[in-house]
């Protein structure tokens, strides 16, 4: 599938987006990890996605190929969700859906609890509940200076080891070692204590309960690093919300299962 690249500037900033095919219109949020970016997080779905569906895919500020705040703090998810925000306003439809990963749950059942147009959502390996990190949570947040450092780190997201190949391991160097300076970035993003940006993520009670459009979630029986508790409590709170658990897969369900994830947009999305 051939994909336009496109761009559009919030708060001065340049934000990279690729938008392909043709449908119903769907935004899709990569996660948080080392190197994340549109491609990185979605490439084994977007082509079948984009068969179907009108997909517009972002990268959000500070990864990929958008822009990076000029001044800390670099982990804002006020600024992303006004970033998202943008693109909803330039995609076409009075009714869009939104598939998200991992932190991007967050903004995309934010966006859905006050985005008229947001009609349905569907998320990956879920944040916005409350959990202790540990020891996967915290390597997943943290700078790999090396591409060994880099396959360890991936090794903790996905639960068949041989799935991290070279093709996953080349976009995302791409991504941390496009020059000298990202190391630093992405470290001053998650400086500190880890907790605390597990803890700014959790979503209130009158937001969840405000998510009133119909929600798929799916998450990774054995996801460390965020477990599905996350997603359990989650559904519990979301008023028109399924949980799909799903056996041997860590917490990169779009490169682990990818049909499995097809499926459930199908079937959302429709």
């Amino acid at each position: 599938m051939a994909y336009k690249e496109r761009h559009l500037t919030v708060d001065g900033l340049n934000a990279h987006f690729i938008e392909g095919g043709s449908g119903y219109p769907l935004l899709l949020i990569h996660g948080s990890g080392p190197g994340a970016s549109t491609i990185g997080n979605w490439r084994r779905i977007l082509d079948p996605l984009a068969e179907r569906f009108h997909v517009h895919a972002m990268d959000l500020f500070g990864f990929g190929r958008s822009a990076r705040k000029p001044e800390p703090p670099y982990f804002d998810p006020e600024l992303w969700i006004r970033q998202c925000q943008a693109l909803i306003a330039r995609m076409p439809g009075s009714r869009i859906g939104v598939l998200a990963h991992s932190l991007s749950a967050v903004l995309a059942f934010k966006l859905a609890a006050s985005e008229p147009r947001v009609a349905n959502v569907l998320t990956t390996a879920a944040m916005g509940a409350p959990f202790t990190v540990n020891e996967a949570t915290v390597r997943v947040w943290t700078f790999p200076a090396t591409r060994d450092e880099l396959r360890r780190t991936a090794e903790l997201l996905v639960h068949d080891k041989s799935i991290i190949d070279d093709v996953y391991l080349d976009a995302r160097v791409e991504v941390l070692h496009k020059d000298e300076s990202y190391g630093r970035y992405f470290t001053s993003m998650f400086a500190g204590d880890r907790q605390a940006f597990a803890d700014a993520a959790v979503l209130s009670a009158d937001e969840l309960a405000r998510v009133t459009c119909p929600v798929t979630m799916l998450h990774g029986r054995n996801d460390v690093a965020f477990p599905p508790a996350i997603s359990l409590a989650l559904a519990e709170q979301i008023p028109q919300s399924d949980l799909m658990l799903i056996g041997r897969c860590s917490h990169s369900v779009a490169m682990e299962h990818p049909q499995k994830l097809l499926s459930a947009a199908s079937d959302l999305f429709k």
